[in-house]
């Protein structure tokens, strides 16, 4: 691996790299949405939707799109703090490789492409495209869960594989996730980020009893207090008590602010993710789309940090990109609208007026 020191350089200078949205362009699809033959902002937040894409780069009537899903492991398992063991991590990374996990089924129907991603799992699946610098993050209730060498690493590694694809021709990304684990990993960089309890941010991930969620939040708690992650430096709190996919997915955020491509972040992880980006670099927030507000509790205030309205709420708690996917055919009829509706000139009639 290369020096802290760097790691920390090339962040810096890709931080630098990164330019706010282009507001002429803003301004121009929210011009164009209002001589559309429809009532002023009749599609709701899909309009601001759209108008924030067109900030990050022109819109398009058609994107090639593509879902990478970062897998790993979280040792804070050991404490009690998930319902199955970390075997499951790599069964479903499998699944997603032969194309039998739930964002393959669909992606599917949307067109894009899945790309599993080994971002630190225990074990190894034959033909995974790997950014892994550990097997699992350490047991952060006991020790910091990776080093910040590792930590930046990966984030990195998240970083250049955005770049990747974007030199691919890639025109709308999407971040997903699978980890077992990962919800208190993800509670713990959001309470620690927004100065909340862990009671505020955690839940039952994929079925906690109540008794374990009790036990999840203490761990949360104690880590905290052990570790003091600092809320001003994103990179502590995620090597102190975060998780390789949600280090990978920042700097993959990151990577679509650099190079102007927009993001569909996922659920409550993928946007703690988010969140760490936009720490990072406040600029990074205007390449980002919220697809879906997870149940998960926390992710309300995530959300409300990022400024962001979900296009969809529909209580999901699967992870791996699959909120994600579920909003781009929302964005595919909204880019059909706009490409081909009439003005109100096109069919002879006044522009509506805002009153």
């Amino acid at each position: 691996m290369e020096s802290v020191e760097r790691l920390d350089r090339r962040l810096q200078e890709a931080v630098a790299a990164i330019r706010p949205a282009c507001r002429e362009r803003i301004s121009q699809a929210k011009a164009h949405w209002n001589a559309i033959a429809k009532p002023l902002h009749g599609l709701g937040v899909l309009e601001d939707v759209l108008a924030r894409m067109a900030g990050a780069a022109p819109l398009r009537r058609t994107y090639k799109k593509a879902v990478v899903s970062f897998c790993a492991d979280n040792g804070v398992v050991a404490q009690g703090v998930t319902q199955t063991g970390s075997g499951v991590t790599a069964i479903v990374a499998g699944n997603m490789m032969t194309g039998k996990a739930s964002v393959c089924c669909m992606s599917a129907v949307t067109g894009a492409e899945v790309l599993p991603v080994d971002a630190g799992m225990l074990a190894e699946v034959p033909g995974m495209r790997s950014i892994k610098v550990a097997r699992g993050t350490k047991d952060f209730s006991q020790e910091p869960a990776m080093t910040r060498q590792e930590c930046l690493t990966v984030l990195l590694a998240g970083l250049d594989l955005a770049a990747e694809l974007a030199d691919e021709g890639y025109t709308l990304l999407a971040a997903g996730e699978m980890g077992i684990g990962n919800t208190t990993s993800s509670s713990a960089v959001a309470a620690a980020l927004l100065g909340r309890p862990a009671a505020e941010m955690a839940g039952k991930g994929a079925g906690l009893t109540n008794e374990g969620l009790e036990r999840k939040i203490a761990v949360i708690d104690r880590a905290i207090t052990l570790h003091r992650p600092d809320p001003a430096n994103p990179v502590d709190v995620l090597s102190k008590v975060g998780g390789f996919d949600i280090a990978a997915m920042t700097g993959f955020y990151l990577g679509c602010a650099l190079r102007r491509v927009p993001a569909v972040m996922d659920g409550f992880i993928s946007t703690v993710a988010g969140l760490c980006a936009v720490r990072i670099c406040p600029a990074a927030a205007d390449a980002l789309t919220a697809s879906h507000l997870s149940a998960e509790p926390g992710a309300g205030y995530v959300m409300d940090a990022l400024g962001l309205t979900p296009l969809l709420r529909l209580g999901m708690a699967l992870g791996e990109g699959t909120g994600a996917v579920s909003a781009m055919p929302l964005l595919d009829m909204a880019l059909r609208v706009y490409f081909d509706m009439p003005s109100f000139d096109g069919i002879g009639i006044d522009a509506y007026q805002p009153l």
